[in-house]
């Protein structure tokens, strides 16, 4: 035997030692994936049964109209299903409520996250509410017109949450069900899920680390429109509200404060007040008496 497999087999039974005691759900949510989701559910299989630890993979069909839900049957995955085209959040909400176990994985079924890192995942999230895949460089398998709008997408997050988010919405991710649960109702039926699960987690103070994983070619078509990024800011912007009002409301009332103070220097070598001037100043104030009112009834909702 070789060092490197001597390496590879210590380092395998390190994280089956970690694991001990524990189990894990993995969640699969496909539509149209029929030449996908078979090896996908193999490759879980294959990552997992090496383990000796509890699992089930379910793989729910959200209304497909080619072969996915047979070829997850096939591959042997527990499969449940929406009636018609639900969207991914919604068909994420039906796999993670249907989970018997508390560890729960999620992954795409288009080939893009190796399952292989389920184990290392499952065995960090034990000291962790959520560990989310960090695509990073890999990233580089995004089509090139989508990479800027991730990026700015990743900034305006990372501010508005008060933490730099590596990856916003990286489909692969294990994470406590009993630590998301209480957020299901706010999480969206379509593809802003995952960033709704981060800036949940992130701005509740709940523990997540980020872990890099290579970031595979898809199979078939991204699901994804150009209208989708527009959706997301405005995911984004409402969630913050929702969590932490005054990270929107206070750079906002600072940007007409400050306009209206240029505005109000100006008019004074002028020797004339202008309206616009005391109009900043008032749309500054109201803001900020927005976002008072925001925070105070945010802590009463969020109030144990």
């Amino acid at each position: 035997m070789t060092a490197k497999v001597k390496t590879k087999s210590k380092a395998k039974a390190k994280v089956v030692s970690k694991l001990e005691g524990m189990s894990l759900s993995v969640v699969i949510p496909a539509f149209n994936e029929q030449g996908a989701v078979k090896d996908t559910v193999e490759d879980v299989f294959a990552a997992l049964n090496p383990l000796g630890i509890p699992f089930e993979v379910i793989v729910v069909d959200d209304g497909s109209e080619d072969g996915t839900r047979q070829e997850a049957v096939d591959a042997g995955a527990t499969v449940d299903f929406n009636q018609v085209n639900s969207g991914y959040g919604a068909t994420l909400k039906r796999g993670v409520r249907s989970a018997q176990y508390e560890y729960v994985a999620i992954l795409d079924a288009d080939g893009t996250y190796p399952a292989h890192y389920l184990p290392d995942m499952l065995a960090m999230c034990r000291d962790q509410d959520m560990i989310v895949g960090d695509r990073g460089a890999a990233m580089r398998n995004v089509p090139l017109i989508r990479r800027p709008a991730k990026y700015m997408l990743n900034k305006l997050a990372s501010f508005l949450a008060e933490r730099r988010l590596n990856d916003l919405n990286s489909g692969l991710r294990v994470f406590r069900k009993s630590e998301l649960i209480p957020f299901l109702p706010l999480l969206p039926q379509n593809f802003s899920f995952t960033t709704t699960i981060t800036l949940c987690m992130t701005c509740n103070g709940k523990r997540m680390l980020y872990t890099p994983i290579e970031y595979g070619k898809r199979v078939g078509k991204s699901k994804i429109r150009p209208i989708d990024f527009i959706n997301f800011i405005i995911l984004v912007l409402r969630v913050i509200v929702l969590f932490n009002p005054l990270r929107v409301f206070i750079p906002l009332g600072l940007g007409f404060f400050a306009l209206g103070l240029v505005k109000l220097v100006y008019d004074i070598f002028q020797s004339n007040l202008s309206e616009s001037a005391i109009f900043a100043f008032l749309a500054a104030i109201m803001i900020w008496s927005l976002g008072l009112i925001a925070d105070m009834i945010s802590r009463l909702h969020l109030r144990p």
